[in-house]
C-alpha cells in the first residue's frame, strides 16, 4: 500500500513539472494612448503602440521543404511545432490566432519571417501542426484574426 502511495506522489511530482507558456502582467491590450517602449537587453526600444494589438486577414501554412532548417530566430524550424511566420512582429511574439471560417483558437509563437506569396491578403505562415490543429490543413488558406499577447524581444538564438 505505502509503494502505490508513494508511485502516485513521485508520478504527480513528475508531472507537475512541465514547461509553461510565459506571459507578462501588462496586456497588448491595454487601451492607454501613452507610449508604452519595452527596453531590451540589447539597448534597442520596440514601441509597443507601432503594431495593433488585432489584425485581420488571411494565413497559410508551410512545413515540408522548411523543416530541420533555421528559422529567422535561428532556432531549428519544427514543422510539427506551435509557430507561424510574420513579415513584421517581433521574433517570438506570442500571438493568439482565431481561425474565422471554424472558430477554432491557437496561442503560437513567431519564429520566423514571412509569408513571402500574396503579401498583400496573407498576414502569417502557420507551421504545419498549426494550421492542423486551427483546422485548415486541407484548404491550404483560412482567414484570421490574430491578438498580440506578448511582443518578443526580436532576438536571434546564437548557435555557439
Amino acid at each position: 500500500m505505502r509503494n502505490k502511495i508513494f508511485s502516485i506522489i513521485i508520478l504527480f511530482l513528475l508531472l507537475s513539472c512541465t514547461a509553461s507558456p510565459r506571459f507578462n502582467t501588462q496586456g497588448a491590450g491595454n487601451s492607454s494612448k501613452k507610449t508604452t517602449n519595452i527596453l531590451l537587453s540589447s539597448s534597442r526600444k520596440i514601441n509597443k503602440n507601432k503594431y495593433k494589438s488585432e489584425l485581420r486577414g488571411f494565413t497559410s501554412w508551410y512545413g515540408p521543404n522548411f523543416h530541420g532548417k533555421l528559422t529567422a530566430n535561428g532556432e531549428v524550424f519544427d514543422q510539427y511545432g506551435l509557430t507561424a511566420a510574420h513579415r513584421t512582429l517581433p521574433l517570438n511574439t506570442v500571438v493568439r490566432v482565431t481561425n474565422l471560417d471554424n472558430g477554432k483558437r491557437l496561442i503560437l509563437r513567431i519564429n520566423d519571417r514571412g509569408p513571402f506569396v500574396d503579401e498583400h491578403k496573407r498576414i502569417l505562415d502557420c507551421s504545419y501542426g498549426a494550421a492542423k490543429k486551427l483546422g485548415f490543413l486541407d484548404q491550404g488558406t483560412a482567414r484570421i484574426e490574430i491578438s498580440i499577447i506578448e511582443l518578443g524581444d526580436n532576438q536571434y538564438m546564437s548557435h555557439n
